[in-house]
């Protein structure tokens, strides 16, 4: 007999025999949320079982991180530390310093080609130390982006709303008639002085640091004057960086190959040039470009991120 009619007949059913009553099916609803109940069950327990895992990742990450990072940077101290002791005393008379100012001066012309000795100095004698500085350049420009772009992957509202009220927070310097006739007859002077000083490094002052600053200070302008839209025609988010890559990826593999057929006393086959004119000293002039182009990029890049928070089109 069944439940239903037991009950129709007004017969107690106690828990227990409920419970032990093999004739009653159970109502296909409650098997169905029990199921469901224990689904979520379980997933929620695979969920947070994942983010324990993921949390003990990253703290193990952190852990191995921090150690690395105090390894390496009390194995930089002590590094310096041991050059410090290697360097002669304040004052003291040390005559390989002088040794080597005066190899600069008077074998300068001779073993770089370049009637500039600051420019055979900085990029020739010394050039692993300039491609450092171009390398703290770069980094820098690839730290500010990190922090200062802006894109939807970092925004808690919409890109366009922020963009707008960012945009509305500055003065659009474009749009004063005077600033923007000035740049107008002043941009195309100001790149062609930049391009003079930096082709003439080698002949004269100037090189890529000074006329890379110019260039960078021209594309300022010409973003200042006539919006950065004209500028983004000229030089997109990527061009900026193939001009720094390809710069850099140049310097590091010229001056690579020049090192190394010189320690092994082997002629490089790279010609010196008649001093005095605008292809000569070798690599000096290709290398004053490179650095140029990293120094324009630089600056260009930071004013670009500070004023609206991208570099270019992107």
């Amino acid at each position: 007999m069944s439940r239903l009619e037991r009950w129709l007949q007004s017969e107690k059913i106690s828990g227990m025999e409920s419970f032990l009553n093999t004739e009653s099916e159970p109502d296909a609803d409650i098997i169905a949320t029990k199921k469901g109940e224990a689904a979520w069950r379980e997933a929620l327990f695979e969920h947070e079982s994942t983010e324990a895992f993921v949390r003990e990742r990253r703290k193990r990450y952190q852990t191995f991180y921090r150690i690395v990072a105090s390894a390496g940077g009390v194995l930089f101290i002590l590094v310096l530390l041991y050059v410090v002791s290697r360097l002669p005393a304040f004052g003291e008379d040390y005559p390989p310093a002088d040794v080597v100012a005066q190899r600069y001066i008077e074998a300068g012309l001779e073993e770089t080609g370049a009637t500039n000795v600051v420019a055979g100095m900085i990029l020739d004698y010394r050039a692993f130390d300039t491609l450092g500085e171009s390398f703290v350049l770069f980094t820098a420009l690839l730290c500010a982006t990190m922090l200062l772009r802006i894109d939807r992957r970092n925004m808690r509202d919409t890109y366009e709303d922020y963009h707008t009220v960012r945009q509305a927070s500055f003065f659009d310097t474009s749009q004063d008639a005077i600033l923007r006739q000035v740049g107008l007859y002043l941009v195309p002077f100001i790149l062609l002085f930049g391009i003079y000083i930096l082709l003439n490094g080698h002949l004269s002052p100037g090189g890529g640091f000074s006329g890379g600053a110019i260039l960078g200070a021209a594309l300022i302008l010409l973003s200042a004057s006539l919006g950065f839209d004209a500028a983004d025609r000229l030089l997109t988010y990527k061009r900026l960086n193939l001009l720094s890559f390809a710069a850099l990826g140049f310097y590091s593999l010229s001056k690579c190959y020049v090192f190394f057929t010189g320690a092994n006393g082997i002629h490089n086959g790279i010609p010196k040039g008649t001093p005095g004119m605008i292809f000569s000293a070798g690599l000096i002039l290709p290398l004053n470009i490179a650095v140029g182009l990293v120094v324009a990029c630089t600056m260009y890049g930071f004013y670009s991120l500070f004023r609206r928070g991208k570099i270019g089109n992107a």
